[in-house]
């Protein structure tokens, strides 16, 4: 078994005991994720589904699927770029930091990591004394990853 079989798995076992069903399509836009280094558009992931399975999927139907792997914490939408990646820390059983993502601008690879929740509460406060309401904790910062620097 790969590690996009072990992945898989155990997305399936999150699934069920949240009482949700990772069905063929929702399994193959996550491996379309699984295996991407860089984020993928709602289009991209088409692509992905046809030329890998041979199966057509709707954009609309992409797209619903994205939200449910969004809304089981499996993937991440960047809203920035309007792509999505899967969630690093997808076969991890123990609670994480708040996730922040870093974003080539030259190749759009992605790399998630965590920023203690301490973090985030200063911004937030910084956020209120300008006279703003944090929506949304994620941060994406446009970086060069290491490929692209030398």
């Amino acid at each position: 078994m790969n590690d996009v079989d072990s992945i898989i798995q155990h997305a399936e076992r999150h699934c069920k005991m949240h009482g949700v069903r990772l069905t063929d399509k929702r399994k193959q836009v996550l491996s379309g994720l699984i295996q991407s280094e860089k984020a993928l558009s709602a289009y991209e992931l088409i692509d992905f589904c046809k030329e890998l399975y041979g199966n057509n999927i709707p954009a609309m139907s992409i797209y619903r699927i994205l939200d449910f792997l969004e809304e089981e914490h499996l993937a991440h939408k960047l809203n920035l770029a309007n792509k999505y990646v899967v969630c690093a820390h997808i076969s991890c059983n123990h609670a994480h930091g708040v996730q922040q993502f870093l974003i080539c601008g030259s190749c759009s690879k992605v790399k998630e990591i965590s920023i203690e929740s301490t973090t985030i509460s200063e911004l937030q406060a910084s956020v209120q004394e300008a006279g703003f309401e944090l929506i949304s904790p994620q941060l994406e910062m446009n970086c060069l990853c290491e490929d692209c620097i030398t």
